[in-house]
């Protein structure tokens, strides 16, 4: 019986996932393959060029993933990793997968503590899900203080998973329109990427409307109920002159703006992301 080869293996589980309707399914194939195998993509694909064999057990290890992948579970969930900055969090079922997009909202929130007058400034993430902004704040802003709240129990219990033995993150699992009472008037910044898809608006991409937690996903009639929040909690935490950065949706950039403006936040801009939708709007505490 002739040797499958690790090209071949590759190849048959791209097409497979591709004919599943999965975006980049040849990355998901070299993924999954470099999950079976303990194996990062770019090694797999150098076992590829020199064109290794992949085994019977490696063959049915990665049969097993591919199922699940073409039922569109999520890529995340089955390798219980996501990429984020330079962290690999832990994910999996009760928690919202962390975003490529995200990575350039939480920029904001890092260079505005790295360049705030306070030797240790204080940052808060409000809704922080697997804990990927804050964590990627306290481990990229080691001087600062950073505190995250999570009500999910299901997401709380990724994030304190994902932040143990940080030292200088505090994870609460509270209500983001009260927690951290007592930081009041003294936060340098304050960072939330919240649930914001309209209550009708059921995502298209399987991945997102069967497997991520509608808590984290809807927030209201038109998205924006806890952006409201928000921007009250936040003008109570930051400092005057602190920064507020919230994550959205592309078409969401005007009416928060608004809301923030009628709120008396000042300087409210909406930034766009590398695919040039907007992304994040910011607004300095008065």
């Amino acid at each position: 019986m002739p040797e499958t080869t690790l090209a071949s293996l590759v190849h048959a589980a791209a097409q497979r996932l591709a004919e599943a309707g999965v975006p980049d399914p040849l990355v998901d194939a070299e993924l999954l393959v470099g999950h079976v195998r303990g194996a990062r993509r770019g090694e797999v694909q150098a076992a590829i060029i020199r064109g290794d064999v992949a085994g019977d057990s490696e063959q049915e290890a990665l049969n097993a993933l591919v199922v699940r992948r073409a039922a569109r579970e999520p890529l995340q969930h089955i390798t219980g990793t996501a990429p984020f900055r330079h962290l690999e969090l832990a994910v999996g079922p009760g928690v919202f997968v962390p975003r490529p997009e995200t990575e350039t909202v939480v920029q904001f929130a890092i260079d505005a503590l790295l360049n705030a007058p306070e030797p240790e400034p204080v940052a808060v993430d409000l809704g922080t899900g697997s804990g990927a902004i804050a964590l990627a704040m306290a481990t990229e802003v080691p001087h600062a203080r950073v505190f995250a709240t999570e009500l999910s129990p299901d997401a709380y219990r990724w994030a304190r998973r994902n932040t143990e033995g940080v030292t200088n993150l505090t994870l609460v699992n509270e209500d983001l329109a009260h927690a951290f009472r007592d930081l009041d008037g003294t936060v340098s910044v304050v960072i939330s990427n919240p649930p914001y898809v309209p209550d009708a608006a059921i995502p298209r991409d399987p991945e997102v409307r069967l497997f991520d937690p509608a808590m984290a996903l809807y927030g209201g009639e038109d998205g924006l109920d806890i952006v409201r929040v928000l921007s009250v909690r936040a003008l109570e935490l930051l400092r005057p002159g602190g920064l507020l950065v919230i994550e959205h949706g592309e078409l969401q950039g005007e009416e928060i703006r608004s809301i923030l403006t009628r709120d008396g936040w000042r300087a409210a801009a909406t930034h766009r992301d590398l695919t040039l939708r907007d992304r994040a709007t910011t607004a300095l505490r008065p």
